[in-house]
This record gives C-alpha cells, sequence and structure tokens, in this order.
C-alpha cells in the first residue's frame, strides 16, 4: 500500500494486482496540516489519525506495510554534482551532508538525508532528499499510531516520478495546493528540480502554470542544449486544460501523468488526477 498526506486530503491506495490500484481518500478540514520544511505540521494530531486510520483500513487487509508519501513542502529536493564520491557510505554519506549545509534552512545534523548517487556524463550526480528529523517523526508516528509500518518515506514529486520512463527529455509537473513541482527528466536521470510556491492551488490555469514552468524550461534548455520531448501533469483537475499554452512554450505534447501510468484501472473514491504520488509509489 501507499499513502499520501497533503495538506487538504489523505489519499491511499493499494495494488490489487498487477494493473490494477484500489483506492480511498479522506478529505481534511483546511488548518489540520500545513507542510513546512521547518515548522510544525501537524496540528490537529487525533484528526489526521483518525483519516489516515479510516483510510487505510478501507484497503489494507492484512497488510500493516506502507509506502508514506508526504507533501513536497515538508521535503527539500536537492542535486549535487560530485567528480567522485568514496566508495563506502558512511563516509559518501558524510561528503554529501557536507554539501548540503550550504543550501539548507535549517541544522543538518537534525536531519534525516537520503540520496541516490548514479554517473553522470562526467563525475557523479546525487538526488538528496532532506527533512527535519522531527518533521519526518510527526508524519511517521501517525501511521505507527494507526497501527501501520511506514517502512519507505517519500516526497510526493519524487513518488510520482517513480513510473516515468525520462528517456527522452520529459517535464514532469505536480501541482498541489500549497506548490507547483517541476522536475526534468532525460537519458533516466533527474536533471533539474524545482518547488515552487504556488497560491492558486489546484485551481491554477494553464496559462499561469506555462509562466511559472518557463524560467526552468528556458534554463534547463540552456544548460542541457536539449529541448522537452513530452510533458506529464498531475495534481489539475483538468490538465488539458494546460495544455495550449505550455504546448505553445515547447512544442511537446501534454498528458495527465497518471493516465500515463502502467496501470488499467484506478477504482474506488479517489479522483485519478490526485492519484499521481500513490500509483508512482505502488508502480515503481
Amino acid at each position: 500500500m501507499a499513502c499520501e498526506i497533503s495538506s487538504d486530503r489523505v489519499l491511499a491506495g493499494r495494488l490489487s494486482d498487477s494493473s490494477v490500484v484500489d483506492c480511498a481518500a479522506h478529505d481534511l478540514t483546511p488548518g489540520l496540516i500545513t507542510p513546512d520544511l521547518t515548522e510544525t505540521n501537524i496540528h490537529n494530531r487525533d484528526a489526521v489519525y483518525r483519516a489516515i486510520h479510516d483510510t487505510l483500513d478501507r484497503l489494507s487487509g492484512r497488510s500493516t506495510d506502507v509506502i508514506a508519501v508526504l507533501p513536497d513542502s515538508a521535503v527539500r529536493v536537492v542535486l549535487l554534482d560530485f567528480e567522485s564520491l568514496p566508495p563506502k557510505r558512511e563516509e559518501a554519506e558524510a561528503v554529501v551532508r557536507f554539501r548540503l549545509k550550504k543550501s539548507l534552512p535549517f541544522d543538518l545534523d537534525k536531519a534525516k538525508v537520503s540520496y541516490h548517487a548514479e554517473r553522470a556524463i562526467s563525475g557523479m550526480r546525487v538526488v538528496a532528499a532532506v527533512a527535519l528529523s522531527s518533521v519526518i517523526e510527526e508524519y511517521e508516528s501517525l501511521f505507527r499510531d494507526a497501527g501501520y509500518n511506514p517502512g519507505v518515506v517519500l516526497p510526493s514529486t519524487l513518488s510520482a516520478l517513480g513510473a516515468t520512463n525520462g528517456e527522452r527529455p520529459t517535464l514532469v509537473l505536480k501541482v498541489d495546493s500549497r506548490t507547483t513541482s517541476i522536475a526534468i527528466l532525460a537519458q533516466k536521470q533527474l536533471l533539474l528540480f524545482r518547488a515552487l510556491e504556488n497560491p492558486s492551488g489546484t485551481a491554477i490555469t494553464g496559462e499561469k502554470l506555462a509562466e511559472d514552468v518557463y524560467p526552468s524550461v528556458v534554463f534547463f534548455q540552456d544548460t542541457y542544449n536539449l529541448n522537452i520531448d513530452q510533458i506529464f501533469v498531475s495534481g489539475m483537475p483538468q490538465a488539458r486544460e494546460a495544455a495550449p499554452a505550455l504546448k505553445a512554450q515547447t512544442g511537446a505534447d501534454v498528458q495527465d501523468l497518471v493516465s500515463s501510468l502502467p496501470v488499467s484501472k484506478i477504482s474506488g473514491s479517489a479522483p485519478q488526477w490526485q492519484m499521481a504520488g500513490v500509483v508512482g509509489a505502488l508502480v515503481s
């Protein structure tokens, strides 16, 4: 199972066979959760606990293991380039942590760091996810109190990328009630990641989305001398409304991200356009 917590809802899904996802959702009253890097995120534990418990219990059967998908605003994702990294994991993590200190608004000694390193054209590319230990514990403890084991914890957009091939230059946009997250992949590597404040939430217009995304697209094209070949959008009830403006900028076809994922059916109470983080975690 996978369960995503956001500021306005709890979403959960279970892969019932290789291509069908059963899902459930529970709306949250505004103000119960305020995703943030440094401040308290959960403001009413009892209410959020009940939402998680009720949502997962509709799907769980005998299983208690769950992938916890957290709001992008609660986790900082950083891309780092190195000429090389030490072969020992402990030494490599120390090097990564040293570089991260320059880009974080909190004490790294109080944070959890997870990273993935792979060889790039020159040297090593590291994708690091960093969050305060206290923030992670807020979310993990809710799952444990509800009787579930959050064995894997992911930020929402990285989770959604789980089933994205990214061989061709691919722009992935994930909208939620607070942020617009931008990810660009090529040759199966994450080359750009940005999370922008989004006061309009899921009501953002296609034109405004394209306007917000444009500087990142230009930066990618200038840096890598590549053009975007395909665009996937999630978190908007009408993703196709964004297609004309995004296509005008890039010339690339625009698709709904969830529809592109390798599942034949999503059934249950959650709208499909909200399910990218959950489905991506399940099928990756």
